[in-house]
């Protein structure tokens, strides 16, 4: 944790009262004029910050990376586009880019990953935003088994893995058509489900409508329901169960500079 870091310098003499005070003041943010980033967040929160990509432009997008590269900050970007990825990583070489979940990557996580979750699909069209899910849980410290392809059109594929599903600590579902997959998942395991609502389908289907409501209205417990494709959201709640579920020990992701040898 880079606050504790600092205190422990401090006390070491390693850093002066007078220049850890300097530091302090960019810990609550650091203001970009156009961004303020917030360094402050894993001390609330217990993960640092996530930056959306998306109709960000190159100039800001490069400048955010390159400040929390500066600042030895591991941090994940989500809804990256392929051209965006390739302009931060020219200023930024070791950054990471997923082309599938379109996570742009910065660091990893430098504990053992703790706990289990789940992360299953109901077809290979939902896997683009279940690896989204999937990716962020392991960012912030979880394995993760991925399950995909087991709906309920071919329900037999999801009885021959439901003993491996049911030991996880938490459970995320994507599905869109229907979207019955998370309904039927949590008939099955004593675990949390994450509905995870995919934007696949034909027309009635409403852009995943149709998998959204289905799971809202869903007949079995234990269900939470997050937007439609929004796996980053899915993949940060299943992090925080498992976390909660996971033995104790402080093993979130605060710092790139142990794993450098790796990007």
């Amino acid at each position: 944790m880079q606050l504790l870091n600092l205190l422990q310098q401090v006390q070491a003499g390693e850093v002066s009262p007078e220049d850890a005070q300097k530091m302090l003041k960019s810990l609550p943010y650091e203001d970009l004029g156009f961004a303020k980033l917030d360094h402050h967040r894993k001390v609330r929160s217990g993960f640092g910050e996530v930056i959306y990509c998306a109709g960000k432009s190159d100039e800001h997008l490069v400048s955010i990376y390159q400040t929390f590269a500066k600042e030895g900050t591991a941090v994940m970007g989500t809804r990256a586009s392929k051209e965006q990825a390739q302009v931060v990583q020219a200023a930024v070489p070791q950054v990471i880019y997923d082309p599938v979940s379109r996570i742009l990557r910065l660091g990893e996580h430098e504990n053992q990953p703790v706990g289990k979750v789940a992360v299953c699909t109901a077809g290979t069209s939902d896997i683009a935003v279940a690896e989204e899910a999937a990716q962020t849980a392991e960012f912030l410290g979880a394995n993760v088994e991925r399950f995909y392809d087991v709906g309920v059109a071919g329900i037999h594929r999801l009885f021959a893995r439901l003993p491996d599903i049911q030991s996880v600590n938490c459970i995320v579902a994507a599905a869109g058509m229907e979207g019955a997959l998370a309904g039927v998942l949590a008939g099955l395991v004593d675990k949390p489900v994450i509905a995870l609502p995919t934007s696949v389908g034909y027309g009635a289907n409403f852009h995943g409508l149709s998998a959204l409501l289905t799971m809202l209205n869903s007949c079995a417990e234990g269900i939470a329901v997050v937007n439609i494709d929004n796996g980053f959201g899915a993949g940060y709640l299943a992090s925080m169960i498992n976390h909660q579920a996971a033995p104790k020990t402080d093993d979130r992701p605060s710092s790139c500079h142990k794993n450098t040898d790796k990007l």
